[in-house]
């Protein structure tokens, strides 16, 4: 194996799919942090925007799958040039809505464009990156959920004050145009980069499974009979619901909570998106540690996972706390092992599937977890409009803390039951998942 240090050109891809996730969470959380704005001009109740943020999950579910297999089937370079097109154009188009149906319609096309972005990131990781890399650069790029976030926070207040909230949308939706030029110019599959050095060549491939350049596409109705199909639906479908929770309803909780001005930026905000940066990375980092000191690949993974699952229950006791700073640290704590969660079930597909099928399996995958964020936004609307008439809307919000905690042990568990078998479950010849 040559040695990683003949060239670095695989992070500069990184840093591409980071900047791409960035800009694909910063026109996302936008309607989050201009609802308390938009729902006073627009007189949009509690469940008039949960049915706006379960229009663009349905949306984002057609998306994932659709996408999925669009980009298994043209390769990455073409598939995710149009994916950030597709969701450019329709982030813009939400400066034209007039209602809630307006804006319903607007998130539509966001979310069936900014789903091809995780499949499309992750098919490059298993593209550039051999096994003990991936999980790293997957938390790398995946660390843009939580700067797209933060970014919000500091640039939608600064257009506010100098123009409206048209202008937001506008401004933001054209950054992927920009990301769209450095794309075309700096990327393509590792066999055809002329600016890749011979070293680092062998270093990617080495030990890799396939054709680095396959564009072939793979029948779902094979991969919805795999066990480790399902344990990815498990980890997207019963969690991704949650951090959608937290991106969508967070800046409402504290501005209903602790009287939060979301007006003006948000250092309690910043700092609890920041901390996803660090789960991100660090998730990627520990089980990619576990690997290189001889673990089997996907036991490592699930190791983390476990790990993760009973910290996270610590969000269960936000319940108690009337303090600011204290549910700061508790909701930070949450997201940033929300964060390391999705960075190993995203590289457990690289890991379970051959990177011709590896686009559609975590298609598939964050299509459950798109469906159950269009499901679980209905609970979340219902609730708090049945508290907020009562008086008590943080007694609304303490209910879906306690079943956000709870519910990662529950995913851990039926992965586990999934994965633990030493059968190999080929899809092709060439496919040999790694036992537990």
């Amino acid at each position: 194996m040559s040695s990683p240090k003949t060239g670095n050109y695989r992070w500069l891809i990184v840093v591409l799919l980071f900047t791409a996730t960035t800009i694909n969470y910063l026109d996302r959380q936008i309607i989050g942090l201009l609802k308390p704005i938009l729902e006073v001009e627009f007189t949009w109740t509690e469940t008039d925007f949960a049915r706006i943020v379960i229009a663009f999950t349905a949306a984002y579910a057609v998306g994932l799958l659709g996408f999925g297999w669009f980009v298994d089937k043209v390769g990455t370079k073409l598939g995710y040039a149009i994916t950030v097109i597709f969701w450019s154009i329709a982030g813009m188009l939400h400066a034209l809505a007039r209602s809630a149906f307006g804006f319903g319609v607007a998130r539509v096309g966001l979310g069936l464009g900014e789903a091809g972005n995780y499949p499309a990131a992750v098919k490059t990781v298993a593209e550039w990156f051999p096994q003990k890399e991936r999980a790293l650069a997957t938390g790398l790029f995946n660390a843009g959920t939580s700067v797209g976030v933060v970014v919000a926070l500091l640039l939608v207040p600064w257009i506010l004050s100098h123009y409206g909230w048209q202008e937001v949308f506008w401004i933001t939706g054209s950054l992927g145009f920009i990301w769209l030029v450095f794309w075309w110019l700096l990327y393509d599959v590792p066999a055809k980069q002329k600016r890749l050095s011979a070293g680092e060549y062998s270093y990617i491939i080495s030990g890799q499974e396939g054709d680095l350049d396959s564009k072939s596409s793979v029948s779902w109705i094979k991969l919805f009979t795999l066990p480790q199909t399902w344990a990815i639906i498990t980890g997207k479908g019963l969690i991704d619901p949650i951090y959608w929770f937290f991106l969508f309803w967070l800046p409402s909780y504290f501005s209903s909570t602790f009287n939060l001005d979301l007006k003006k930026f948000s250092l309690e905000l910043a700092i609890i998106y920041t901390a996803t940066t660090i789960g991100s990375i660090g998730g990627g980092y520990l089980s990619s540690r576990l690997i290189k000191r001889g673990w089997p690949t996907v036991k490592a993974r699930k190791a983390v996972l476990l790990v993760f699952a009973v910290v996270e229950l610590s969000v269960i006791s936000l319940q108690f706390v009337t303090d600011v700073w204290v549910a700061v640290a508790l909701i930070s704590l949450a997201v940033a092992v929300h964060q390391a969660w999705a960075t190993n079930v995203f590289t457990l597909g690289s890991d379970l599937f051959p990177k011709e099928a590896v686009s559609s399996a975590v298609g598939i995958g964050g299509m459950a977890g798109a469906v159950g964020g269009m499901l679980f936004p209905m609970l979340v609307g219902s609730l708090l409009d049945s508290y907020k008439a009562v008086g008590n809307l943080t007694g609304g919000y303490n209910i879906l803390f306690t079943l956000c905690g709870c519910t990662y042990l529950v995913a851990w568990t039926i992965i586990h039951l999934l994965t633990r078998k030493r059968d190999k479950q080929p899809l092709t010849p060439r496919m040999d998942p790694q036992a537990a």
